[in-house]
């Protein structure tokens, strides 16, 4: 029944389970880079090798190492354990709010995104420097950019230094994280200078560009032609529904306008589990509360 779907009871909040193994899997992967950062480091005094092939640098990408433009993501200062943790943190607060609302897919999509736009912002800005960058900072700034979009009043509560609670709201939180990045990025990184924190300011924006573009531009819009079909052929089988067509408490029983709304509601709660409820289309939506609207009249 429609009523045994958690979407259809008091919200349309997608299930979180979808979203656990894409967040155990980016999670895992940055902690199993951290390990093995650490093992080539201590092990075998070998970490200059493996930042060589894995961490973003000019020479690196100069040399053909494209693919540290992804792999510098899954990096971390293997001497500074607030760095990784810091970042596992954000991440996973922030991943857990947003894949309900992008689904799988898209937040994989867009994470990847933040860690490439900052690696290639951070590569114009440093393309003369010897140094390298790495660190998933550039993909937690993308998700706070997107978690400040659909949420700007909510206000969170951190603890500043581990031990005094401080509460914010997501929009002052990047508003502020913003501006230190430009003033690092104009008064350290543009001008040839170390930021003093070590921090790569530049990382920082292209995430922050990356997250804006994809809540500005992209969540709300068909991601290809064959997508937009199916939302097409949708839309025309709903409007061919009747909603009234039957009041019956045992959804079998009802005629074949009925069996095509619960055929279409279902379909529509699969791709809210697999895509996000932003993936929904207007018509798609308008149908849910229409369904939601009868189911809450028997």
């Amino acid at each position: 029944m429609l009523s045994d779907r958690h979407y259809m009871r008091d919200s349309y909040e997608p299930s979180r389970n979808g979203g656990v193994s894409v967040m155990a899997w980016l999670l895992s992967a940055i902690i199993a880079g951290f390990i093995l950062q650490n093992v080539f480091l201590r092990w075998f005094n070998a970490g200059q090798f493996f930042d060589s092939f894995f961490a973003l640098s000019p020479y690196g990408i100069a040399t053909g190492k494209v693919w540290t433009l992804l792999t510098y993501g899954f990096l971390h200062d293997p001497r500074n354990l607030l760095h990784i943790l810091a970042n596992v943190l954000a991440i996973y607060f922030l991943g857990r709010e947003l894949i309900p609302l992008l689904g799988n897919r898209r937040f994989v999509g867009v994470y990847l995104a933040a860690v490439v736009t900052g690696g290639l912002l951070w590569l114009a800005t440093n393309w003369q420097a010897q140094g390298l960058v790495v660190g998933a900072s550039a993909a937690a700034c993308g998700l706070l950019i997107i978690y400040a979009g659909f949420f700007p009043h909510r206000p969170i509560t951190f603890l500043l230094f581990f031990i005094l609670p401080v509460t914010l709201k997501p929009k002052h939180i990047a508003i502020t994280l913003l501006l230190l990045d430009l003033a690092g990025f104009a008064f350290y990184e543009v001008l040839g200078a170390a930021s003093p924190f070590g921090v790569a300011h530049s990382a920082h924006l292209g995430g922050m560009l990356a997250g804006w573009v994809y809540f500005r531009y992209v969540h709300d819009r068909a991601w290809s032609f064959a997508w937009a079909r199916r939302q097409a052929n949708a839309s025309r089988r709903a409007a061919a529904v009747d909603f009234d067509a039957d009041e019956t408490d045992d959804p079998t029983d009802l005629p074949p306008s009925g069996r095509n709304l619960r055929a279409e509601v279902d379909r529509i709660l699969d791709k809210i589990n697999s895509e996000g409820f932003g993936a929904l289309t207007p018509e798609e939506k308008r149908l849910l509360d229409s369904a939601k609207d009868l189911l809450s009249r028997r």
